[in-house]
Order: structure tokens, then C-alpha cells, then sequence
């Protein structure tokens, strides 16, 4: 059985400048990494310059690295959508062909009343809205009447949220797997997200008991191809939720640090594949335009790109990447349909241009490789580009 091991961490809604068709997504001019830099006076993250970040794209404050320690190259959104469950999915060789639904007034008077029905809870809300200012506007209702405050965004989503004193955890959870079984196409919407939270009016918090349930995959995905192989696989953050739980189950985590401790006790110990999210771009500050937010938790990375990269064995490459972007500089607080960054460590990775990737499914193909399993997803390996011979 082979010792090598791969591992892929996704930089939640780090984007590297918009995509070819970024206009039709009414995302032109979003570039997350580019517009953050400009925005803070140029980035500060040393470390990721010496790997190579700056040799991707322009970065005010990151130039390119004379002799970077990855490889380096950028990755071209290829599936329809621009949103997390699309983008990893894309990464792990499924590529959608249309955009998972999404309701800008609200979903269907019919399918509420019918989820109601079946959960015996009232609906507040059915509105599009940030997840924080929704349970400001209906928290104290939904404390006297324990109906359910229904929110979605500009994603596609299906978000329940419930005070943890009104409503039990459990219920919660057991009304949006409701919701999941619900919504079939037409409706087929891509992610149930339960929305916890504690606290009094004026004072609410959302809590770490998230959780997330995704529409499954359409295909076979690149851990059900691992999977088959005897590969093993871990998770670090929300990619199981992602996966429908198919082929890997995750640790989750309540903040980027949480997710780096973890990734640095799979490359102490793990075996296997590793796929991790670190979220808190994206959750914590591109949705909510907190440009010093964003920059501050790439420094947190960047500090520990050294201790994480001094864990790697000879047969181990890492990746680092995105799903998509969340430029925090743009009125926008959603995702941007963005190409993404990619860098490739590890002893025996050659450190050189990997050029504009057309798809993101070319990095499953290439971990396929380097494990030695059958690709059957769409995507190219670039591994003959990166390995050392």
C-alpha cells in the first residue's frame, strides 16, 4: 500500500481576480486577494510570498519570489454557480452544468406552508438577509411564538435559525433534514444550514452548532473515488456537510485556528487524504466587508505556513486553493465568481509555473495521480508539470 498522502486546503472565498464570465454573475471587477491589497496598503504575508503567491498575479505588497518554495498557478470556475458546495464539488472532478436555484423573494408560499406543516412550527421571515441582522429583526418574535425564522442569501441556501433556549437543538436539526427531503427539483437547493443562536434582544450570538446539510452529488467525486481505492480520507471544517457526508467525515470547527491545529495533527500523524476548509474568510469577514477582518485572518495562515510545511514528508504534497471569491472592498457581502489561487508544496514538488488551469477539477485529477487512483471526474492532472523526476 502506497505512503504517500495529499492533502487540500481550501482558503474559504479566496479568490485571485474575476473570472472570464464574472459579468454575467454581475461580479465584474471583484479580486479578492488583489482589491484586499490595495485596500490595507498592500498585503503582509511573507511566507505565502515566498511560496509564491505573488508569482500567480499581481499582489500589492506580495511581489513574486525569485525562487518560490511551490509550485504556483491559478484555476478558471468552470461549473455553473458560485458557491461553496459548486466549488468543492468542482475541485473533486463534478462539473455542473446549471447553478443550483436560488430565491431573491423568497422560496414558494406552498413549500413553506408544506414545511411547516410537517416540523408544527410557524415561519418568520422567508426574506433575503444577512444571517446576523435576520435574528436582530425576528429573534423576539420567534421567543414568543416559537415559529422558525426562514432566511436564504444570494447563495443557495435554505437557512433555519432558532434560539437554543426556544427551540432544542435536536428539533432544529430535525426540521432541516426535513427541508432537505423537501427540496427536490425544481427546488433542489444546495444547502440546509441550521442556524443557531443564544443570547436577548440586542444581544443575540450565533453559537458553533451549525450545521449544514448538502444536496448529494450527482456522480461519483473524487473521495468516492479514493474511497474505492482504500484510500483514507479526513476532514478538516464543513466539507463533509458539503459532501452529504459521502466518502469523508470531518472534524468541525468553530474558527480558522481550531482548523489549522488540526490540519497540523493530520500531517503529524494522518494517513491518506486530507481535504480541509477554513471558513472564516469568508463567513466571518467577506460577508460582512470587514476588509482589516480578512487580512488579518491571511496573517494568522501565513504565520502558520512555516510550522504546517515543516510536517511534510518526501511522498506528501499539500495544496492550497479556494471555492470561489468574497471580495470584502465591493458593496456585494456574497460570493464573487472568481478564479482561484493554487500553490503546491512538498519535497518533491519542482517549484514552477502550473499556468491558468482550465477548470478546478484538474487539482482532483492530479491528488488522483499522486495516490495512484483512477480519475474519472472531469479535470487534467498537471502532476508531470510538478513532480520532480
Amino acid at each position: 500500500m502506497s505512503r504517500r498522502r495529499a492533502a487540500i486546503v481550501i482558503l474559504d472565498g479566496v479568490g485571485i481576480g474575476e473570472a472570464a464570465d464574472a459579468a454575467a454573475y454581475g461580479d465584474g471587477g471583484s479580486n479578492t486577494l488583489g482589491n484586499l491589497a490595495r485596500a490595507v496598503g498592500g498585503l503582509d504575508l511573507p511566507q505565502l510570498q515566498r511560496a509564491g503567491l505573488g508569482n500567480i498575479a499581481p499582489l500589492a505588497g506580495v511581489a513574486p519570489a525569485g525562487a518560490p518554495l511551490a509550485a504556483w498557478g491559478l484555476m478558471e470556475p468552470r461549473s455553473a454557480g458560485k458557491d461553496s458546495t459548486t466549488g468543492h464539488w468542482e475541485i473533486a472532478g463534478v462539473r455542473l452544468a446549471r447553478p443550483f436555484p436560488t430565491y431573491p423573494g423568497g422560496f414558494p408560499a406552498g413549500l413553506v406552508a408544506e414545511w411547516s406543516r410537517r416540523t408544527g412550527r410557524g415561519v418568520l421571515g422567508n426574506v433575503v438577509g444577512s444571517g446576523t441582522a435576520i435574528i436582530d429583526q425576528f429573534g423576539a418574535e420567534h421567543e414568543r411564538t416559537g415559529a422558525w425564522i426562514l432566511y436564504t442569501s444570494a447563495d443557495s441556501v435554505f437557512q433555519v435559525a432558532a434560539h437554543e433556549a426556544t427551540v432544542p437543538l435536536a428539533e432544529l436539526y430535525a426540521a432541516c433534514e426535513a427541508a432537505r427531503a423537501l427540496l427536490v427539483a425544481p427546488h433542489d437547493v444546495s444547502r440546509v444550514i441550521a442556524r443557531p443562536f443564544t443570547g436577548v434582544p440586542g444581544a443575540y450570538q450565533r453559537t458553533a452548532n451549525r450545521r449544514d446539510l448538502s444536496i448529494a452529488p450527482p456522480q461519483d467525486t473524487l473521495l468516492d473515488m479514493l474511497a474505492g481505492a482504500g484510500v483514507e480520507r479526513h476532514g478538516v471544517g464543513k466539507v463533509d456537510d458539503l459532501f452529504a457526508g459521502r466518502g469523508i467525515r470531518s472534524a468541525h470547527t468553530a474558527r480558522n485556528a481550531d482548523g489549522i491545529a488540526l490540519i497540523e495533527g493530520w500531517l503529524k500523524r494522518g494517513s491518506g487524504f486530507l481535504l480541509a476548509n477554513l471558513v472564516d474568510f469568508d463567513q466571518q469577514f467577506g460577508h460582512r466587508n470587514d476588509v482589516a477582518g480578512f487580512h488579518g485572518a491571511l496573517r494568522e495562515f501565513d504565520a502558520a505556513l512555516p510550522r504546517l510545511l515543516s510536517h511534510l514528508r518526501d511522498d506528501d504534497v499539500l495544496f492550497l486553493t479556494a471555492d470561489h471569491g468574497n471580495d470584502p472592498t465591493t458593496p456585494s457581502t456574497d460570493h464573487a465568481r472568481e478564479r482561484v489561487p493554487l500553490l503546491a508544496f512538498g519535497p518533491a514538488v519542482h517549484p514552477v509555473g502550473v499556468g491558468l488551469r482550465d477548470g478546478f477539477g484538474d487539482l482532483g485529477a492530479t491528488v488522483a495521480q499522486w495516490l495512484g487512483v483512477p480519475f474519472t471526474g472531469t479535470g487534467r492532472s498537471f502532476l508531470d508539470q510538478i513532480e520532480r523526476t
